[in-house]
């Protein structure tokens, strides 16, 4: 196992590492919008497409929130990352709560489609992420 400080030294000399593969999902997240708001246009119409095209973007705002800001804590001090994690993850379920109480309180159309669309990029996020890590990311560290 390494040092502490060899870790360091090395991510300090690779700063992007906490980030590279951000772009890749990124990309993969508006494919699945655009797929989405076909799928829910095809099936509920307007309020359907904007509804499955919203629920990817959820998902896809909240998981890039959730990496930056543990790319930012890991880089100040590793110890940061429990505590800025739990914390995002406690402010991002309130949220999230919030908004599908709010959006079910107005018997809005593409509720279902949102919340489809929030499961679907769910889906794809995670599974583009466990793609990246066992392909790009591990051909570049060489494990």
């Amino acid at each position: 196992m390494a040092e502490p400080g060899a870790r360091a030294a090395e991510a300090t000399a690779d700063r992007g590492w906490r980030l590279r593969h951000l772009p890749v999902l990124l990309i993969a997240s508006v494919v699945l919008a655009a797929a989405a708001a076909v799928v829910g246009g095809v099936s509920r119409g307007a309020d359907g497409a904007l509804g499955a095209a919203l629920g990817v973007a959820v998902t896809a705002l909240s998981y890039t929130l959730t990496t930056v800001v543990l790319a930012w804590a890991d880089a100040r001090d590793p110890q940061l990352v429990l505590p800025f994690g739990l914390g995002v993850y406690v402010a991002k379920m309130s949220l999230l709560g919030a908004l599908m109480v709010l959006v079910a309180s107005t018997g809005w159309a593409g509720l279902i489609p949102l919340c489809l669309g929030i499961a679907a990029g769910v889906v794809v996020w995670t599974g583009v992420h466990i793609w990246w890590l066992t392909t790009v990311h591990a051909r570049r560290s060489g494990r």
